[in-house]
């Protein structure tokens, strides 16, 4: 494929031999690349504080056919969201965030929607110093909603009558809902009116006045991304819980 040049996220590094790394970038034209960052770890390397995890970079790598890992010529920081990473509750959300796109994004396979949505979701929340979890929520929505696995929770899944504004619904095991009137039995989980208002104004509005539309309701903010990180330890086969992706035991 030859000299490859575009604009990154660094999702995650860790070290390989005595002075390279391994990086892993979300890229905006390329999908999720891994490369070498030779001499990344000596002291004078060309790459300087340019490989930080959550940093955007204009990147360029040089890709040969069939080899997974590229070989990274040059990395030009952008925009450092380094002083943001060392408050500890981003670090853990956007460490959440890194591992499921190197879950959802596959090698070499562009997504711009994507690309763009993680992008502006990591500004908002270097912004807002703050409701990180809203933030948070906003991405799973997006995640799910651009590899197409996200119920629709405007209507019943088995009368498919839309809902009503003020109506609760119950929860399915497939994550979609039924109305009172279809649901057999009571549900052990009832979504709210307001949580389905959530749900929907998520599809609508940017992270940031998403984030300022849920400030005061964090508690259906955590109910409702309880759900999605349900969903998603469904697609993946493993468990995820607070931010942390765990290995399901067979």
């Amino acid at each position: 494929m030859g000299l490859i040049e575009t604009e990154g996220l660094i999702l995650k590094s860790y070290s390989l031999a005595e002075a390279d790394k391994i990086i892993v970038f979300l890229t905006q034209s390329q999908g999720t690349v891994r490369g070498v960052a030779k001499g990344a770890k000596r002291l004078k390397s060309k790459f300087g504080g340019s490989l930080e995890p959550f940093s955007i970079v204009q990147l360029t790598y040089f890709q040969k056919e069939e080899r997974e890992l590229v070989s990274i010529r040059e990395c030009e920081l952008v925009k450092s969201y380094f002083e943001s990473a060392s408050d500890p509750v981003f670090l853990q959300k956007f460490a959440y965030i890194a591992e499921l796109l190197n879950e959802f994004a596959p090698p070499n396979d562009p997504n711009e929607r994507l690309y763009r949505m993680v992008k502006v979701c990591l500004e908002t929340a270097s912004e807002l110093k703050g409701n990180l979890e809203s933030v948070v929520l906003y991405f799973e929505f997006w995640l799910l909603r651009l590899g197409g696995y996200l119920p629709d929770w405007s209507r019943c899944d088995n009368c498919k009558r839309e809902l009503e504004a003020g109506e609760k619904a119950n929860l399915q095991i497939n994550f979609h809902l039924l109305c009172a009137v279809c649901s057999k039995a009571r549900s052990k989980w009832i979504i709210t009116p307001l949580q389905r208002e959530i749900f929907i104004t998520a599809q609508k509005v940017s992270p940031l006045k998403f984030a300022d539309l849920t400030k005061d309701q964090t508690i259906d903010v955590r109910e409702i991304s309880s759900v999605l990180k349900k969903l998603i330890s469904n697609i993946l086969g493993r468990e995820v819980v607070g931010e942390k992706t765990l290995v399901v035991n067979s």
